[in-house]
């Protein structure tokens, strides 16, 4: 990220509302309020997950808990061990988080974030930071897409430089698990 320290930002909501023209009274209505609830939908989605992601940078350890379905579906893209599709938030939680985060001396935290919404889908683009067992500074750029679903995230599409969080797993010795944040 060039080396700039960037300050985390609220959600920005993409909200995209069209009238077909030659409807009738009733059903353009019925569409205004369909569209109302859907951007109302979509404004809540948007501002959840950035509120999740203020009390994560703030020293939160409940992101996944509070943000997750129990039934999430992630998916990790790319190639490497870390890469591939975890089904559930215990699959999740038992073989990506924990294996990472007991490899922290300090566990990831946003650094800066930015957050869109459209729909029942969630972007985070973020930066995290935190320093690895050995004391070696882990810094990567990650971006979350989150399909919604009842105010909670059920499938979660994850891009990141696998390399540098591969690196953390093979090089750093898993201590005992004193965290869930990766």
């Amino acid at each position: 990220m060039n080396g700039r320290s960037r300050r985390p930002r609220a959600f920005k909501p993409l909200a995209f509302v069209a009238v077909l023209v030659g409807s009738s009274l009733a059903a353009t209505s019925h569409t205004f309020a369909q569209t109302d609830a859907a951007t109302v939908a979509m404004a809540q989605n948007g501002t959840f997950i950035a509120s999740a992601f203020d009390r994560w940078a703030a020293g939160g350890a409940d992101f996944f808990a509070t943000v997750l379905s129990q039934d999430v579906v992630w998916t990790i893209e790319g190639s490497g061990p870390s890469a591939g599709t975890y089904r559930g938030l215990e699959d999740f939680t038992t073989r990506a988080i924990r294996p990472f985060a007991t490899r922290m001396r300090e566990p990831v935290r946003p650094v800066a974030t930015e957050v869109w919404a459209e729909g029942d889908h969630v972007i985070a683009r973020w930066e995290g930071r935190g320093v690895a067992g050995d004391g070696r500074p882990y810094q990567n750029d990650y971006v979350w897409i989150f399909r919604m679903e009842n105010g909670r995230a059920v499938e979660v599409t994850a891009f990141l430089d696998l390399p540098a969080y591969d690196d953390v797993l093979r090089r750093v010795p898993a201590a005992p698990a004193e965290s869930d944040q990766p």
